[in-house]
């Protein structure tokens, strides 16, 4: 019953932040100029005291008192409000739409022309200024997606940000299954997946595109002891919306037996294949740049930039990867791999950190129990919180 009543505390709260977010002339919404300090005042306050509730929350809910079905329908309320407000703090998905109408709408190649070319374009006008001479990051599965959305769709960006957010908010409530699916206490972690504030703020909010890789990741996850090829399948989908899934696949493969692992290969390498083969068809071999585009960006608020701050080397930040390295190996081969702890310490590491990338871990660490991975993963998502968030 306290479970249920943190729940929605959080739920509640976040109706707060959205409601903060949708005040007239408020900095939050994704390109609004800054103005009061008020409404972005009111929606920190609010999105941590959500997020101080989902902590106790997942405290109580180790003891299984609270019913699946209980804590789903409050995973879905709480991923589903900040539908009601603006786009939230980044343009993230007017970059998506500009990269499948270059496609759909100019018959251009995202991978080699930017947006800039086609400046009369309503998604280049409403994208953010820093991406229209940037040719497209995503993967190719994801890229051509966007293309089929913009085939769809007509010329309103309004229209585009919500579907947008609409797919991501549909894409959350899938990952709160596949984490009741996995995990050995179901409740816990579609919790840990569904309460999460920070979560329904990135992409119900933001409409961010990890939250498809993460769906596809969870379900190679879920399909590897029964239908280890279809498993590899996903895995391969997830690289074709990010790359950054693959860097995950050797320690899941090292932790399974052999005959299941050749299996989840053999199907990894067959669809990544023919992704490989669709994306030079459609886009050349220019597609092959979004494999590695992150290596000469920096964020503010990555760990490396940190400690670049305050006088001390960014590789300080690869330093515990690099140290738990072994520890990793040695536990995928014992037949547990610490995905969790592997991705969060991947995101210490990286030095282009943004605060949806916590989907990345979150997923993974409710599914595993490794308690260390959900203090790391939390922790992140705690320090990610206030990032973005103008003031």
């Amino acid at each position: 019953m306290r479970a249920t009543l943190l729940g929605l505390g959080v739920t509640a709260l976040l109706s707060l932040a959205t409601a903060a977010a949708s005040w007239h002339g408020s900095p939050l919404r994704a390109g609004a100029p800054e103005r009061s300090d008020l409404p972005s005042t009111v929606f920190l306050a609010a999105a941590g005291c959500a997020f101080a509730l989902y902590l106790g929350a997942l405290v109580l809910l180790r003891r299984p008192r609270v019913g699946l079905a209980t804590v789903c329908a409050l995973a879905a309320a709480i991923q589903l409000v900040p539908l009601a407000g603006p786009l939230l703090l980044s343009r993230d998905v007017f970059a998506y739409w500009d990269y499948g109408r270059l496609t759909a709408a100019h018959d251009a190649n995202p991978y080699s022309v930017p947006p800039a070319r086609f400046a009369r374009d309503p998604a280049e006008r409403a994208m953010s200024p820093a991406w229209r001479h940037a040719d497209s990051v995503y993967g190719p599965v994801f890229t051509s997606a966007s293309a089929g959305l913009a085939l769809a769709g007509g010329r309103s960006s309004e229209s585009a940000a919500f579907g947008y957010r609409l797919l991501a908010a549909a894409g959350m409530l899938a990952l709160v299954a596949l984490a009741a699916v996995v995990a050995p206490l179901p409740a816990f972690a579609a919790a840990f997946v569904g309460w999460n504030p920070l979560l329904a703020l990135d992409f119900a909010g933001g409409g961010h595109n990890d939250v498809w890789m993460m769906v596809l990741v969870l379900g190679g996850l879920a399909l590897a002891a029964a239908r280890p090829r279809l498993a590899g399948v996903s895995w391969a989908l997830a690289a074709g919306v990010k790359w950054i899934a693959v860097a995950l696949l050797p320690l899941q493969l090292l932790g399974g037996r052999r005959r299941e692992a050749l299996r989840g290969l053999l199907g990894f390498a067959v669809t990544t294949a023919a992704i490989a083969a669709v994306a030079w068809l459609l886009f050349g071999t220019a597609w092959v740049t979004a494999l590695g585009p992150f290596g000469h960006l920096t964020a503010g608020w990555a760990v490396p930039s940190r400690l670049a701050g305050v006088g001390l080397p960014r590789w300080l930040a690869l330093a515990p990867l690099v140290l738990a390295l072994p520890l990793l190996l040695r536990s995928a081969r014992a037949g547990r791999p610490r995905l969790a702890a592997t991705t969060g310490l991947l995101l210490v590491a990286s030095p282009w950190l943004l605060p949806w990338y916590a989907v990345w871990a979150v997923p993974l660490a409710a599914v595993e129990e490794d308690r260390a991975a959900w203090a790391l993963t939390l922790g992140l998502c705690a320090y990610l919180l206030p990032d973005r968030i103008p003031f």
